[in-house]
């Protein structure tokens, strides 16, 4: 059988082998998804426009949420990868099944709580009506895009942060009023503190695991540990669930405040539920691609540093959902858990060239995800105007 995230097949391998299923994920969509992705913003867009001039605003609400789904959606599947890339790579769950566990966990996650869906939806005031529509549906579309962007070349950037980038570039465009203060304390300041505190809390926490068990058997701590990453795993799944599902129903929830539908003070069930169910559907899709390169390409992980790296980043993921209600991003956290629990062996055990790419990727999420639901905006706005 073929290692975890190689490129060569030596002999045939089972159908749950991730790394068959990442080469066949590669083959089948790698020519489809530009065209897919262009068609789809192209019909939206073109939807949107006739909306507006039909003033239909009910139908074009209707869009919005469609939209919304569609990124939590390709939340699930772009940060798949997030909860199952050391499990699977150290062999602790077949891919099939730490999918499936994903998934799960993500429902449950996305309802226990909404103090993040309240953040994300005081991001922005939009204008009332069709025109806060536009702005919302654009800053979602900037969004999605750059969720595949960055999954058709396997980084594993942040949804959160591209969302936030696209409802801030939309509002801008638009001149909404942006609730910069918020922004900067519940996205930005997170945003930077979030992988530094995972990286040097996964240090610290491999470090003392490598003193408890300095006199075991590798062997038997590798099988001790391969349990443990079962549960470690299933809470990082449960804090991505808790995390990134909410933050559409903020989407969603801003969406019915510009119609009237909503005072925003509370998320409607059918929001919180619709939201769960998609993010675990596209979890249940899966992240081959991503999956590789935070499993394999940054360091070699095993069972012992993948459990340090999951249990980290559950713990950071659930301090800011319950406690500061901030939107982090889950892709920083673990990919800096990660890079921590590998630095305990030597610093050049961590691929800094990857590592570097990645971080790259981060930070032009935000702008990038701003500059094309800016487009978006005044391409719908213009013609539907």
């Amino acid at each position: 059988m073929s290692d975890v995230g190689s490129t060569t097949v030596r002999e045939p391998v089972p159908e749950d082998d991730p790394a068959s299923l990442g080469e066949q994920a590669t083959r089948r969509v790698s020519g489809r998804a530009w065209l897919l992705l262009l068609a789809g913003i192209a019909l939206v867009m073109v939807a949107g426009a006739l909306g507006l001039r039909a003033d239909a605003q009910a139908a074009v609400l209707v869009l919005v949420i469609v939209v919304a789904l569609v990124f939590d959606y390709t939340n699930g599947f772009h940060d798949a990868a997030n909860a199952i890339a050391t499990a699977v790579s150290t062999r602790a769950l077949t891919p099939r099944v730490a999918l499936g566990m994903a998934a799960a966990m993500n429902m449950i996650g996305a309802l226990l709580g909404v103090g993040v869906a309240k953040t994300v939806s005081e991001v922005i005031s939009p204008p009332d009506g069709l025109h806060g529509l536009t702005v919302v549906a654009a800053g979602v579309l900037g969004a999605i895009t750059w969720n595949l962007i960055t999954w058709y070349f396997g980084l594993p950037s942040s949804s959160s942060h591209a969302l936030i980038g696209g409802v801030v570039g939309a509002g801008l465009a638009s001149a909404s009023s942006v609730n910069w203060s918020s922004v900067l304390d519940k996205v930005a300041i997170p945003m930077v503190l979030s992988p530094v505190v995972g990286f040097a809390l996964a240090y610290l926490v491999m470090v003392a695991i490598l003193w408890t068990f300095r006199h075991a058997q590798p062997s038997r701590v590798g099988r001790r540990f391969r349990i443990a990453q079962t549960l470690s795993a299933a809470s990082l799944a449960l804090g991505h669930g808790l995390q990134d599902a909410q933050k559409t129903m903020g989407i969603i929830v801003l969406a019915l405040v510009t119609t009237g539908h909503s005072d925003g003070e509370t998320v409607p069930w059918w929001v919180i539920v619709s939201c769960a169910g998609a993010l675990s559907a596209g979890t249940y899709a899966g992240g081959w691609r991503i999956m590789r390169t935070l499993g394999r390409k940054v360091i070699e992980v095993d069972p012992p540093k993948g459990f340090a790296a999951e249990a980290t980043a559950s713990v950071v993921l659930y301090a800011t959902a319950f406690v500061w209600h901030a939107p982090i991003s889950t892709t920083h956290t673990i990919t800096s858990a990660i890079m921590g629990a590998g630095a305990t062996k030597r610093l050049s055990a961590v691929r800094w060239g990857v590592a570097g790419n990645i971080i790259l990727a981060w930070v032009l999420t935000m702008p990038m995800a701003a500059a094309v639901a800016a487009a978006v905006y005044f391409i719908v706005h213009f013609f539907g105007a």
